[in-house]
């Protein structure tokens, strides 16, 4: 088969770039990627050898609500050339279910990162508010536009023929915003390739946060949760954090904060858009990870973690409840710095049972794969297509491996 796939942006090294990058280099199917903005340096270098097409004047990444609409406004007036195409593949954290408005000649999928969070995530919209401000007529702005959006994005969501979940966490957001019924979506988690069958001996002695350093991370958290781990332990001096992750222009002020944040704490380390050799070097030798966003989509750090044998403390809530079992491969606690210290500090106490946990979660590691991802994507747009018989389509969630876990 031929197929297009869409995504506003390629500008990160972020979890949507690494998994269009996966369907395209795994995928037995030849994919074509539209675009609106394409920074072929600050993306996955196995991106520079897709077939990417850019699509005029770039979109703004800026989220303020101006950029936004005016990125949906022109999402929703392109056209593909979609005529040598066998499919369409909208890969959406928002804005890009609205390319259907133009381009549903053929048959459209959606592989859902999240509905647009403002409005179809509610720990989203309240921190967002908290931190922008509470007003009246910010408040009244995010209501009556999301309404509004909200309106829109129901009809422009009938033009799916079937939708892919990145976890339950997004398809119950999907069905908590009347986008489509349950029955329509199936869940489909990324992955992540094994390293080796054993993972990482390693144990260094330092917490490693990573992920894009952006707001929605909640990286304050991990922060005052070191600052009070060293307050309360000084028999634990010899632990370090280490903050990792990439950082774009209008995230560079929201590192900065950070910095400020932990500059009396010498042992809080930064390091701004490491390569992903870097990256893996540094899950390869840490000693536990922290999870801090509020509300996780999915999150693919606890994924890599366990490539390597490592264990998560992560906030208990969305993607995280789903990937990670509290106990055995990690720690789910409350978003307070006070629960992620207590949690530090029994891992640091007990060093057997991080290796325990390390070792069940490099288990567990086989249900999340890019082979099984890519191989049920491929079957599923083939059955829906046309291209396989009918009978022969599995949605259970026994045959995803991922839905009930």
């Amino acid at each position: 088969m031929k197929l297009a796939l869409y995504y506003p942006w390629l500008y990160l090294r972020s979890g949507g770039e690494r998994t269009i990058s996966e369907i395209v280099t795994r995928s037995r199917h030849s994919w074509t990627i539209f675009t609106h903005r394409y920074d072929r340096e600050a993306t996955f270098e196995s991106l520079k050898t897709a077939d990417i097409v850019e699509l005029g004047q770039p979109i703004s990444v800026k989220r303020t609500m101006l950029h936004a609409f005016q990125g949906a406004c022109r999402i929703a007036v392109e056209k593909l050339p979609l005529e040598q195409y066998d499919a369409l593949l909208v890969m959406c954290d928002g804005l890009g279910d609205l390319i259907t408005l133009r381009n549903r000649q053929l048959p459209v999928f959606c592989y859902c990162f999240t509905p647009l969070r403002i409005v179809f995530d509610d720990h989203y919209q309240q921190v967002y508010l908290h931190r922008n401000g509470n007003g009246f007529l910010r408040r009244s702005a995010v209501r009556l536009g999301g309404a509004a959006f909200a309106a829109v994005d129901r009809m422009v969501w009938k033009n799916y023929r079937r939708i892919f979940a990145v976890s339950d966490e997004i398809r119950q957001r999907i069905v908590r915003g009347n986008l489509r019924q349950a029955s329509d979506i199936d869940v489909l988690y990324p992955g992540m390739t094994p390293i080796s069958r054993t993972g990482s001996p390693v144990y260094e002695k330092y917490f490693f946060l990573p992920g894009r350093i952006m707001w929605t991370k909640n990286i304050e958290l991990g922060i005052d949760a070191f600052k009070l781990f060293c307050r309360k332990r000084p028999d634990l001096a010899d632990f370090s954090l280490q903050i990792s992750g990439f950082v774009d222009q209008k995230s560079k002020p929201y590192l900065a904060s950070l910095r400020e944040r932990a500059a009396d704490e010498p042992r809080i380390r930064f390091s701004e858009s490491p390569s992903d050799e870097e990256l893996f070097s540094q899950y390869a030798r840490c000693y536990a990870i922290l999870c801090t966003p509020f509300n996780e989509d999915w999150g693919l750090t606890p994924i890599e973690a366990m490539a390597y044998s490592k264990p998560a403390i992560a906030v208990n809530r969305g993607g995280y409840l789903e990937s990670i079992v509290n106990g055995k491969t990690g720690m789910l606690v409350p978003p307070e710095a006070s629960a992620f210290c207590q949690a530090m500090e029994a891992l640091a106490d007990h060093p057997d049972d991080v290796q325990t946990m390390g070792h069940h979660a490099q288990e567990r590691l086989s249900l999340f794969t890019w082979e099984k991802f890519c191989q049920q994507l491929d079957t599923t747009l083939e059955q829906e297509c046309g291209f396989a018989p009918a009978g022969e389509r599995t949605t259970s969630p026994a045959a995803l491996g991922v839905s009930r876990i």
